[in-house]
């Protein structure tokens, strides 16, 4: 055991999904439209909200943008990386590398959660209090509002990659995974886990449920709203506006419980659901916001259009 303990690791091994070895062309290239797709759907995105004067002015659409960065920035940690996987021959991941992308996977993640109740706070704001919608959700309160956002995400994933990497690992080296994250680093452990699998479990529980929480105590009150709403046009547009945040929470927040609310469970279902917070979702989200919000909508025709009315004028 000794010598054992005495050579820690300085690498580590992704098995990566199981997958039928005949699809492996075909997933590689799966995973590479999706990669690129979600790249290029999140900045544009990002530039038609930047471009905008109607969009960037107002703190739902900063949000939208920032949420677009978090999405790329995640899809970029996690998606290459899954993509060796269906290459030939085995392609460790270095220490260091490991520990990289669990801190930046949970920092982002957090965020993302931490962004999404602001979203629904500021639907809250514009539907229930619309009067009092311009003092209280003002640009500067907003920009705070973000900034704090990445801060707890911040400090949560350094939490979160402290507790999982000051423990020894000293062999096997091979993870039982696509990318490094908590469960399945941990099982690689040459010590005790139980104190970090209950942090991680009151920790990540905590934030997924008291964002989760707020959400859905906001979305009570928005839908209370719009139903006291006398026109249908009225109640359509303001489902317009929610409906998109709803469904893309509804994507991520599930799989994400599903994955880390289960401490000590080890199912093939895991690495299923991680391919939606990680690689599913940054895909849907600007299809969602492109299809279900009219304003994003009208904005990106704008943005096209407006080379030709110049070249006209």
């Amino acid at each position: 055991m000794e010598r054992v303990n005495s050579t820690l690791l300085t690498e580590f091994i992704l098995t990566g999904i199981p997958y039928p070895i005949r699809l492996r062309m075909f997933l590689f290239v799966f995973f590479l439209l999706i990669y690129i797709l979600t790249q290029l759907g999140n900045l544009l995105i990002l530039i038609t909200v930047w471009v905008d004067p109607q969009l960037h002015a107002r703190p739902m659409y900063i949000f939208l943008g920032v949420l677009s960065i978090i999405d790329m920035g995640i899809s970029s940690i996690i998606v290459p990386r899954l993509m060796m996987n269906f290459t030939v021959g085995i392609k460790p991941i270095p220490f260091g590398g490991c520990v990289a992308q669990l801190y930046f996977y949970h920092f982002l993640g957090s965020t993302q959660c931490f962004l999404y109740t602001l979203m629904a706070y500021d639907r809250y704001l514009a539907i229930c209090r619309p009067l009092h919608y311009p003092v209280l959700m003002t640009p500067k309160l907003s920009t705070l509002l973000v900034v704090g956002a990445w801060m707890a995400g911040s400090i949560h994933g350094a939490l979160q990659a402290i507790l999982t990497f000051r423990l020894p690992y000293c062999g096997p080296n091979q993870v039982d995974y696509f990318f490094c994250d908590i469960p399945a680093v941990l099982r690689l452990a040459c010590a005790d886990t139980k104190v970090n699998e209950l942090v991680t479990f009151v920790d990540i529980g905590l934030v997924v449920a008291s964002c989760f929480s707020l959400i859905i105590l906001s979305y009570r009150q928005i839908i209370q709203a719009i139903l006291r709403i006398h026109t249908a046009d009225g109640r359509r547009r303001a489902f317009s506006t929610c409906g998109a945040h709803i469904t893309v929470v509804t994507v991520y927040y599930v799989p994400c419980a599903f994955i880390y609310l289960r401490p000590g469970t080890n199912s093939p279902l895991g690495g299923a659901a991680a391919l939606f917070p990680t690689a599913i979702t940054p895909f849907l989200n600007p299809l969602i916001y492109t299809l279900r919000n009219q304003e994003v909508k009208f904005a990106l025709k704008r943005m096209i259009r407006g080379p030709e009315t110049k070249s006209k004028v």
